[in-house]
């Protein structure tokens, strides 16, 4: 069953193809501890982006290999771009998809702060 999310303003908005995740990881590294980042993983095909694709903004850093994509308007990082060894990925930010109840899932503690 697909699921759907979006910023805070509602400009960004997208839908995965996937049942909703039972888990999620957090990570401490600079980036994703300072936005609170609730994180599941799906393969691009699964993604598509519904609307808003003029307000969303780039930011880069460290590596450069995760593509982090914020709302110009409100703010919000809805998702990510990235590669696995598996091909292309998105990183889902769960605390922007409403029917995910975020206190029910298996998390997953990353030391990204270690990289």
């Amino acid at each position: 069953m697909p699921y759907t999310g979006s910023c805070h303003c509602g400009a960004v908005t997208f839908t995965v193809a996937a049942d909703p995740p039972t888990e999620g990881m957090t990570c401490n590294c600079s980036h994703c501890s300072r936005k609170g980042l609730v994180l599941t993983f799906v393969p691009s095909e699964q993604f598509s982006l519904d609307s808003g694709a003029e307000q969303v903004a780039d930011y880069l850093f460290y590596k450069h290999a995760i593509t982090h994509q914020f709302c110009r308007t409100c703010g919000t990082e809805a998702f990510a771009l990235g590669k696995s060894p598996q091909g292309d990925m998105r990183a889902i930010n769960l605390r922007c998809v409403p029917s995910i109840d975020l206190d029910a899932l298996t998390i997953t503690k990353v030391d990204g702060a270690s990289f």
